[in-house]
């Protein structure tokens, strides 16, 4: 699979690009690799022009959206799966319609791109209908959040009816001509003003800006075109990713309407709280319980990670409030920026009850010489960290 370029590149602009440079720029561009420019060129000439064309109105999808173009500098590709949507990578033709459509009007028998090029080309314009969005939460563990995950997920969609094809009518045939509009989906009124006799244009109230009318609904969808089913969904989870960060995967939510483009299915994750570990960012935070004896004397203990447990040394003499720190054990970057670390926050466990020996022991450190007391920069020292770690 080829790597993409740089949006900056593509476009042929700085990163400080202004709003107009950046339409100019993709202006440009667009003139020499529409697919009318193309014509009398070999096959392979012009399946190369309609990927430069693509890549084009890709590039200027997300750098003239300040959100996305905000990300895109900060992550590069990789904001292409946070923040509640996607770049819109793989763009067709019908996705640029869609997405320029409202915005141009119509060129050269193709819509999207009139404010570039001076008006539309005079004739019927098109009109792309998009299903709507859905979105669905998805819990993942500190486990599958540290290795990423693949979840199967069961969800209603509103799907083309395959007897009527979408359209609603029986058959997918029962359609006659919209008398309002006469079939060109569009209705235009003249109101005289001031300035003189004005002509507006919208779309027709009657068949939506379809052009037909349909004259019998299909019995199974009711005219809707649409029918209520259940599809099994894989979705492939990223590595990192966190609490309420939406993923978004293209043309998996509902149909449209008389056909189109289908919606988005937006993926929503919702983090598991874990029984043991803290998360801070790409860091784990653990706090470990020593008992006084493996505080003062050292030892081994072993400390959960995400994928199992750690063996961990515990010098002599550990201090309540010691951070130790394993690298690597965290969670990885959701923007492949290195992995963070554990943090194990070491607290040291005060027995409440006490049996004869247990007692003895205690006076007798207690009555032992000032080397094992604490000095007054001690006593500091371990208020301080205590205050660090409640603070």
């Amino acid at each position: 699979m080829a790597q993409k370029r740089d949006y900056y590149e593509v476009l042929g602009v700085e990163k400080n690009a202004t709003a107009d440079d950046l339409k100019k720029a993709y202006r440009k561009l667009a003139i020499q690799y529409h697919p009318d420019k193309q014509q009398g060129k070999s096959d392979a000439e012009k399946k190369a022009a309609e990927e430069k064309f693509k890549e084009a109105a890709e590039a200027y999808n997300v750098l003239s959206d300040p959100d996305k173009r905000a990300r895109y500098d900060q992550f590069g590709f990789a904001g292409e799966q946070m923040g509640g949507g996607g770049y819109g990578g793989g763009m067709s033709m019908e996705d640029i319609l869609r997405q320029f459509g409202d915005l141009f009007g119509g060129f050269g028998g193709f819509g999207g791109f009139g404010d570039f090029f001076g008006g539309g080309g005079g004739g019927q314009s098109q009109r792309v209908n998009r299903g709507t969005d859905l979105r669905v939460r998805v819990k993942m563990n500190l486990s599958e959040i540290a290795k990423g995950a693949e979840k199967k997920l069961r969800i209603p969609r509103m799907k083309s009816c395959e007897h009527c094809h979408g359209t609603g009518a029986k058959d997918g045939t029962a359609l006659e001509t919209c008398p309002t509009c006469h079939g060109s989906g569009v209705e235009v009124r003249m109101q005289r003003t001031m300035f003189g006799t004005m002509q507006s244009q919208t779309v027709c109230h009657s068949c939506g800006g379809s052009g037909k009318r349909i004259k019998e609904t299909c019995p199974h969808c009711s005219g809707k075109g649409l029918v209520r089913k259940e599809e099994v969904v894989s979705i492939s989870i990223p590595a990192g990713v966190a609490d309420g960060m939406t993923l978004r995967m293209g043309r998996h939510g509902n149909d449209a309407p008389g056909g189109g483009v289908p919606g988005d299915l937006l993926v929503v994750i919702e983090e598991v709280r874990d029984a043991q570990l803290t998360r801070d960012g790409n860091d784990l935070i653990y706090n470990l319980m020593l008992d006084i004896p493996t505080a003062v004397l050292g030892g081994k203990v072993d400390v959960p990670t995400v994928d199992g447990k750690a063996r961990v040394t515990i010098k002599p003499g550990t201090q309540p409030g010691s951070i130790l720190r394993l690298r690597g054990k965290g969670l990885p970057s959701p923007e492949r920026y290195g992995t963070g670390d554990l943090l194990i926050n070491v607290m040291v466990y005060m027995p409440e009850k006490l049996n004869d020996k247990e007692k003895e022991a205690m006076l007798m450190l207690q009555n032992a010489g000032d080397h094992i007391k604490p000095s007054d920069s001690d006593k500091s020292r371990i208020f301080s960290r205590l205050r660090h770690i409640f603070d």
